[in-house]
């Protein structure tokens, strides 16, 4: 899934259900109801009645301002999710060692489609200059977890990211294809990734991906003020916690994972 919100060209009533909920994100999560309209690509008429039927169910929330939020009901859904419960749960306690041990923010991330998104934070007791909020959606090419995600991916799905237009969110932001290939394969040797200020300024990140079965999962970050802490010395704590992650999570037989299984059928 991109940054683009879904829209909704079919004219079934699950369809456009589905695009007024999906018209919300981090960014956005309280819409007006010209918003809601304009994001879902949908009549205002429409999307009142939908909003209206979602409300009754408490799939949406208004508040006194009249802007409308995801409600409850979604919330509750979503604990039941594979990624929200059972890899949160199982990556927690090696997360809480990670932060004692680094005293860093620590962060978990999966790839979603052509972004990587944040299911878990753990906040230094210093806060880092990096908007990365649970849920929010971040790019492959330009963090620490996204190129940890892509460097593990399969060939295809690795061409089909750098097939598409790499956004230069820094000066550091590495944009040229043939650099980042070479990054990538650097990754995939020493088995951890390295950014400094490639997706906000003032920050580096440290990441090591989480491999279940020669697959990756998963992406675990350890994000500090640039020249504040020299986070390679951190390296060996990294892969270890996520090695020890992943053995964990191939122990748990039979507990599938299909929201990040496989990315590339996300991308296409």
């Amino acid at each position: 899934m991109s940054d683009e919100p879904y829209k909704s060209s079919a004219k079934s009533v699950t369809a456009r259900a589905l695009a007024v909920l999906a018209a919300f994100d981090v960014d956005t999560p309280l819409l007006s109801l010209s918003q809601l309209a304009r994001k879902a690509g949908l009549p205002v008429a429409t999307v009142y009645r939908l909003a209206g039927e979602l409300e009754d169910g408490r799939f949406l929330d208004r508040d006194s301002a009249g802007r409308y939020g995801l409600g409850v009901r979604l919330w509750e859904m979503g604990l039941l999710t594979p990624i929200h419960g059972r890899l949160r749960e199982t990556a927690m306690p090696f997360l809480l060692n990670l932060q004692y041990e680094c005293r860093e923010t620590v962060q978990l991330a999966v790839c979603d489609g052509t972004n990587a998104i944040y299911i878990e934070k753990l906040t230094s007791e210093i806060s880092v200059p990096v908007q990365s909020r649970i849920g929010a959606r971040i790019p492959l090419h330009a963090s620490g977890v996204g190129k940890a995600l892509l460097a593990f991916s399969s060939e295809d799905f690795t061409e089909a990211i750098l097939a598409l237009p790499l956004t230069q969110y820094t000066p550091e932001t590495v944009t040229d294809r043939r650099l980042l290939l070479r990054q990538l394969a650097q990754i995939r040797q020493r088995g951890f990734s390295l950014s400094h200020q490639e997706y906000q300024r003032g920050a580096s990140s440290l990441a090591a991906p989480v491999m279940v079965n020669g697959t990756v999962q998963a992406a675990i970050g350890i994000v500090s003020y640039e020249l504040r802490t020299d986070l390679v010395q951190y390296a060996p704590a990294l892969l270890g916690v996520a090695s020890r992650l992943a053995q964990r999570l191939q122990d748990a037989a039979g507990v599938a994972y299909p929201s990040i299984k496989d990315p590339i059928r996300s991308a296409e």
